[in-house]
């Protein structure tokens, strides 16, 4: 599977909640109003040689570890891992364009890297919304990175969601 997107309410299809904004992909995001705790969203996509290649050229991360399978050998990762603020981006992803969706703005984001992600490997990325500000039209989310069944990044961020009102 190359990439995939879920979001559920607690078990929920979300039907009936009212959505605002819209993304180039037609995407519509939530307000703070319809949002609460418990809210999840996942995101999957799999790591490509392309995927690694164009990150690194984007973000001038040139790191051997992430380029180069010799080099890459020699620091005990047994070959080229893909970059971790490459998984991570999908967390970005996910907030931006899914919960709470476009409109939002990254305020604050901690990432703990657990394991490494290989060409080849679909990360799959959940959020799950655990504290609402709604007079600060603030969300704090619990994120991780997954592969399979193994975390390979946890943490938290918080953002500023936009209103109806």
């Amino acid at each position: 599977m190359m990439g995939g997107v879920g979001t559920s309410q607690s078990g929920t299809s979300g039907m009936g909640t009212s959505r605002i904004g819209t993304s180039e992909s037609g995407t519509r995001g939530f307000a703070i109003e319809d949002l609460h705790v418990g809210q999840t969203a996942t995101l999957s996509k799999t790591i490509t040689e392309a995927d690694i290649l164009a990150y690194a050229a984007v973000s001038l991360d040139t790191n051997p570890v992430h380029l180069d399978e010799q080099a890459a050998r020699e620091t005990g990762f047994d070959g080229r891992i893909a970059h971790g603020m490459l998984s991570a981006g999908l967390i970005s992803a996910l907030l931006g364009t899914h919960l709470p969706g476009p409109g939002t703005i990254y305020l604050r984001q901690s990432l703990n890297f657990r394991a490494p992600v290989r060409i080849g490997e679909t990360v799959k990325a959940v959020v799950e919304i655990t504290d609402l500000k709604p007079a600060s039209k603030r969300a704090t989310l619990r994120t991780k990175c997954m592969v399979e069944d193994d975390v390979v990044i946890d943490g938290e961020a918080c953002v500023l969601v936009p209103s109806r009102g």
